[in-house]
This record gives C-alpha cells, structure tokens and sequence, in this order.
C-alpha cells in the first residue's frame, strides 16, 4: 500500500487506541467482580466463574454473525452494537445484584460477551487498511491501547465496589457488593460509543460483490485445510485460553489464600499491563524475528509463569505469575493474529476472522468453566485448586507447540518445491 494509506491507517489507529484504553477497561472490571459476585449469588462455589464463563461464550457466538456484518456493513456498525451490547448487559447485571438474581447475572454477562466480540476486532481493523509491512505493528499498537485500561479498569474498580460510593444512588442506601463496578461500565459503553464517529473505515466490502466474494472465497472447511490459518487458531486459542484459564480463578485464589479485594486488584492490574506493554515493540519483533519465533517465546514465558504459580503462594508469587501469564499472551495472541492476518484474501477476512473468533472462544469459554471447578472443587483447599489450574496448562502448550514445529517443517517441505 502506499504512504497515504498508512497515514490514515495511523489516524484509525488512535481511535482504536482510546477505544481499546476507555472502552477495554470494563473488561478487567468485570473479570475481577465476575467470580466474586457469582461466588456471592451462585450457592455452589463450583459454579463462581460461570458469570464469566458467560461473557466469553457471548464472545463466541457473537463472532460468526458479527464478523460477516462488519464486513457488509463496515467496522463501526459492528462495534456501536459491541458498545450497546455492553450496556445492555452491565445493566441486566446490575438488575441482577439488585435482585440477587444469579440467572440474570449470567444473562447480563452473556450480553458483555458481544462487547467483548467487538472490542476483538479492533486489531483487525488497524490492519485493514494498512501495509503489509505496517500490519503487525498497527495490531501490535492497538493492542497496546489495553495499557491505560490495565491501569484505569481495576484502580476505579476499587472505588465504585460497592452501591453507597455512588452519590446519584444515595449512601442511604445499604451497600450493594460489585454494584457500582456495572453501573459504571453502563455510562462508559454509553459514551465511549461515540469515539467510533472518528473512525475512517470502510463501509463495507466495496471491491466485490457477495456473489463474486462467495464464488471467489474459499469455504471454512477450506480454510481450516490450510497450515497456516490452522497453526495459527491452534495458537490463538491456546494462548488466549491458558490466559483466561489462569486469570479467572486468580481473584479467588488470591483471597482464598487470605490476602484482600485490593490485593487481587492490583494483582489484575499488573497482569493486564503486562498484556498490552509489550504491544509496543511486538510488532517490530515480529518484523525482525517473523511470527513463529514471537508465538514460540509467548508459549515459553506461559509455561514459566505456570511454574511460578506453583512454587508457592506468596503474595510474589501470584504478582510475578501473572505479570509473564500477560507477557506470554500477548506473544503468542498477536504473534497468531499476525500470522492468521496473512494467510487469507481481503475478501475471506470476514468469514476467517469469524471462524477465527469463534473457536478461540469456544476454547476460552470451556476454559473459564474448568477454571472454577479446578479451583473450588479439586484438593478441598485454595492452595491445591490454584496448583490444579496451573497445572492443567500443560497439554495446551504442548498442542500448540507441537503444532508450530509442524507448520514450519511443513513450509520447509514446501518451499524448495
């Protein structure tokens, strides 16, 4: 592409990183209320996480209809409905403490998982319009947005926890646990929204026609045939899972073991920096280094944090933990990204990236289920369910490596014939 493309690319690229900073925050808000007010309302502590296991399995089904909209309709429309879904379902939630109603907390968080759809795709919108050799580091950039929101997200967390810190609500009233952090995420949908107006995007697929698009573009059974488009939703959603395997039950083992709602988080705090501070220089590693070589150090630094996690339960411990558990991620996420970005026409972008999405979080749903039944219902105490979790990750990474060793054997193979 040209210098003028780019330069647009780059004006999209800091919309996309207010959204992804404003917006994006709501997502470790909930992440960290999510397991608590389940735990609270759910009577059976195995069923604690299933709040979040909602809003991710809202993600997944989200994915297959709202990727081919996007592309008729164009980036925006899709992530205006994100922003409502997201209100829509922090509202329900909040209805639901109100009530304690556990059913519409998990109706309210299945309506957070079509947020969390669309705040997925605004790494593939950075690389629509981009250069092949800007792509990585426009995705790599947006991603980055989730900075300021590891900081913003969790440090407002801990002053709306509770329905008496909110003055329009009245302290009058008696203190309602986590529903502060929903009635927050309300208004920050509601005005974030607005952020997508700058966006300059196209409408919609304007180069070909359905007809020609469905004739020319290859099926999802196709798709999947293709090594690299497999190798890289094996590493998407190895990495994506473990990350989510691991930070949904890290509230309940970091109170489990006796440390406070302020400890987990700070400790949600520093995982998520850890996700998006490297997005800074990923890209550029990705250029130097190529995505496999990237992919194959995010699944090391997982399996190291996995090993911190079970070399005690010190305060440390879950801090340093968590810190490689982002670091790791966000190797092997956007390394992944990068390399699905590359294996797929620009008309196929819809329907990969769908397929793409919905079973990375497919995945990451049955992850955030096993999370709290491995934490809460394994070994009878916190310290053997948090050693339960860490060690689960072990079969995924060696999925996802093995796959990477094929893929490059196979190109190997390929390239001299």
């Amino acid at each position: 592409m040209s210098n003028i493309d780019d330069a647009r690319t780059r004006r999209n690229v800091a919309v996309l990183v207010a959204a992804q900073a404003f917006l994006g925050a709501q997502m470790p808000m909930v992440f960290v209320v999510g397991g608590l007010a389940g735990g609270m309302l759910a009577g059976n502590p195995c069923f604690a996480t299933l709040p979040i296991s909602l809003i991710v399995f809202g993600s997944m089904t989200t994915a297959p209809w709202i990727s081919p909209l996007m592309q008729r309709k164009g980036r925006k429309f899709g992530f205006f409905i994100g922003a409502i879904g997201g209100a829509i379902g922090a509202a329900i939630s909040a209805y639901g403490l109100y009530t304690s109603s556990f059913a519409l907390l998990l109706l309210g968080s299945y309506f957070t998982g079509i947020y969390m759809s669309a705040q997925g795709f605004y790494r593939f919108a950075a690389a629509d319009t981009a250069s092949e050799s800007f792509r990585p580091k426009a995705i790599s950039y947006v991603m980055a947005g989730g900075l300021l929101s590891a900081i913003f997200g969790p440090q407002l967390n801990k002053l709306v926890f509770d329905v008496s810190f909110l003055p329009v609500v009245g302290s009058s009233l008696p203190p309602i646990p986590f529903l502060g952090t929903y009635l927050v995420i309300i208004l920050m949908n509601l005005i974030g929204m607005f952020l997508f107006l700058f966006l300059d995007l196209p409408r919609g697929d304007q180069n070909t026609t359905p007809a020609v698009t469905a004739a020319a573009g290859r099926s999802r059974l196709e798709l999947l045939q293709n090594p690299t488009v497999l190798v890289a939703i094996i590493c998407a959603m190895v990495s994506y899972a473990l990350m989510n395997l691991v930070m949904t039950s890290t509230p309940l083992a970091v109170m489990g073991c006796g440390f406070s709602n302020g400890n987990a988080n700070d400790i949600v705090s520093a995982h998520v920096l850890a996700m998006f501070t490297p997005a800074f220089f990923t890209g550029h590693l990705i250029v130097r280094f190529g995505t496999t070589k990237i992919i194959s150090a995010g699944l090391v630094i997982l399996g190291c944090a996995g090993l911190v996690a079970l070399s005690g339960v010190a305060l440390s411990n879950f801090f340093i933990a968590l810190i490689l558990l982002g670091i790791g991620w966000n190797f092997g996420f956007v390394g992944a990204t990068t390399l699905l970005a590359s294996a797929h026409a620009p008309h196929e972008r819809g329907r990969a990236q769908g397929l793409n999405d919905t079973i990375v979080f497919g995945f990451v749903t049955l992850a955030s289920l096993a999370s709290g039944g491995l934490m809460n219902c394994s070994g009878g105490t916190p310290e053997n369910g948090w050693s339960a979790v860490n060690y689960a990750m072990v079969p995924f990474l060696m999925l996802a490596g093995g796959a990477l060793i094929w893929l490059t054997r196979h190109k190997q193979r390929v390239e001299p014939a």
